[in-house]
C-alpha cells in the first residue's frame, strides 16, 4: 500500500526536475508512447517486493509511472528495457548513492537509450532553487550548504561500507580473492 503512494510522489519530483529543463523535456517528448521499465533482476524473495518500475512518456515529455494493473509483463512491450542486478539492494542503493552508475543490461531502441543516459548525465535537482521559493534566498543558501555537507559525509560513508561490503563478498579481495 505504501509502494504506489512512493511511486507516485517519486515520479512527482522526477517530473519536477524535468520540467525545471526544457532542453529534457523536448529530447523526452520526441518519444511520446515509449515506455520505458526498469527490471530489478535477482531481488531477494525475503524482502517485499519493489513496485513495479515502468513508464510511459507522456506528450509534454514527463514520465507517467504504470503501475503494476497498467501493462503487460515486465520485458514484453518496453520500447527501452533496463535489467539492473539488485540481488544485494543494500550494496546496489549505496553504489547509486554515491554516484556508481551499476552495471546494466539494455534491450530496446537506441535512440530512446541515448535520449535517456542523456537525461541521467545532464539534468540535476536544484534544490537551492527549490527551497530559495519557501525560505528566502539567505536561509535557502544555509540549509542548502548544510544539505550538502550532509550528503558528502553520507556519500563517503556509503563509498567506504560498499568497498568493505565487496571486499568482504565470497571471492572478493577480503577473502583471498582477485
Amino acid at each position: 500500500m505504501v509502494a504506489p503512494a512512493v511511486m507516485e510522489r517519486l515520479t512527482l519530483v522526477v517530473n519536477h526536475v524535468l520540467a525545471a529543463e526544457p532542453v529534457a523535456t523536448q529530447r523526452l517528448a520526441a518519444h511520446r508512447g515509449r515506455r520505458l521499465e526498469v527490471e530489478l533482476a535477482g531481488w531477494p524473495s525475503l524482502l517485499p517486493p519493489p513496485p513495479r518500475l515502468a513508464f510511459a512518456v507522456t506528450p509534454a515529455g514527463l514520465l507517467e509511472w504504470r503501475a503494476d494493473d497498467a501493462g503487460p509483463p515486465l520485458g514484453t512491450a518496453a520500447d527501452l528495457h533496463v535489467r539492473v542486478d539488485a540481488s544485494n539492494p543494500a550494496l546496489l542503493a549505496a553504489r547509486v548513492m554515491v554516484g556508481d552508475v551499476p552495471p546494466v543490461e539494455i534491450r530496446g531502441d537506441a535512440t530512446l537509450a541515448t535520449d535517456v543516459n542523456w537525461l541521467l548525465e545532464n539534468v540535476r535537482w536544484d534544490v537551492a532553487a527549490d527551497l530559495e521559493r519557501f525560505f528566502g534566498p539567505r536561509l535557502a543558501h544555509e540549509i542548502a550548504r548544510a544539505g550538502s555537507a550532509l550528503a558528502r559525509a553520507m556519500r563517503r560513508a556509503l563509498r567506504t561500507g560498499a568497498d568493505l561490503a565487496t571486499r568482504l563478498r565470497p571471492g572478493g579481495a577480503g577473502r583471498g580473492g582477485p
